[in-house]
């Protein structure tokens, strides 16, 4: 099998819960990350991702993380590891920890600080150092158009697919004209690398473009309905995609684009409290609570799903005590 072929299907990012005291909730973590890789469909898993708040949690606290989920799912499954750090040399100390305790590929994050200023020896240097300390497949991160300077311009992820072990890349601008621009580069140039959609509120409009895989978070809340987007798409049964795409977007819009936009991990987190699937909605600061209003949205984007085919338990989806 071809690398590319790892990566394609639905590969859910999934969350870290945590406790009441904002350590992890490691058996809290098993469970959910047991229950969302056996889903029939479900190819992967991307841990340690944005909404695995790794830019909260220190390197050991990476490391547990990838030991536990590594041993509550299939060997089949595969798991792709987000490094995310502001130093080279602590992003490759990260990348060694993932590979030993059993990544199957690399994420590799821009560091924040990027947002304000980078040039290319420095995106070329950040990404030679995690190269250089495993000998995992690299998965390249296109950061979100709205996300400053962090967003690679096409003579950057042309240098950047130079790179050895270079396998895919997750292509997360949030905005289909620069979607369209990068995956035309891509496949154009390394017709080799994959090309992962990344964006939940566009999902099928990346398909439509054209999408390897897809490494998304609403995977982990509603993975089932995910998939049968994904099995649409490639029956090319695009009357049945467009429907699931309407159920969908509701809660993609209420996760990822109601302001203030910087919650979508404490809103993913607030649905799968309210499916019963993790004990606790807790963040790590400085990610806030939710209000009320926002759980409420939530909790009726949740109810409108229960009646669609392609959930758990369609009749009782969301508990209306919870």
């Amino acid at each position: 099998m071809d690398l590319i072929d790892k990566f394609r299907g639905i590969h859910a990012a999934t969350i870290c819960p945590m406790q009441a005291d904002h350590t992890i909730d490691e058996e809290a973590l098993a469970a959910h990350v047991g229950e969302v890789a056996i889903v029939p469909g479900i190819r992967g898993l991307l841990i340690n991702g944005h909404a695995g708040e790794n830019f909260v949690l220190n390197r050991d606290e990476q490391r547990r993380v990838v030991t536990r989920v590594r041993a509550s799912v299939p060997r089949t499954c595969w798991l792709t590891v987000g490094v995310n750090a502001e130093s080279s040399l602590e992003a490759a100390r990260i990348a060694a920890d993932a590979e030993a305790a059993g990544a199957d590929a690399l994420l590799v994050f821009p560091p924040n600080s990027w947002a304000l200023h980078h040039d290319l020896g420095m995106v070329l240097a950040h990404h030679e150092a995690v190269v250089r300390a495993s000998d995992l497949p690299i998965v390249l991160y296109q950061a979100p158009v709205g996300a400053g300077n962090m967003a690679y311009g096409l003579a950057v992820i042309e240098a950047l697919m130079a790179l050895p072990r270079v396998a895919a890349i997750k292509e997360g601008s949030w905005e289909v004209a620069a979607f369209e621009q990068n995956w035309r580069f891509v496949k154009s140039t390394r017709p080799d690398i994959a090309v992962l959609g990344s964006s939940d509120e566009h999902l099928l409009t990346s398909y439509l473009i054209g999408s390897d895989g897809a490494q998304v978070s609403l995977a982990a809340v509603v993975p089932k309905l995910i998939v049968a987007l994904d099995q649409a798409v490639a029956e090319q049964d695009w009357g049945k995609a467009r429907t699931l795409h309407d159920q969908i977007y509701p809660l993609s819009i209420a996760i990822y684009r109601r302001a203030p936009g910087n919650r979508a991990t404490a809103r993913l987190k607030q649905c799968l409290e309210i499916l019963g699937k993790i004990p606790s909605a807790v963040a790590r600061p400085p990610i806030q609570p939710l209000q009320a209003n926002e759980c409420a949205e939530l909790k009726r984007c949740l109810n409108d799903l229960a009646s669609t085919a392609w959930t758990d338990n369609p009749s009782s989806l969301v508990d209306p005590e919870r």
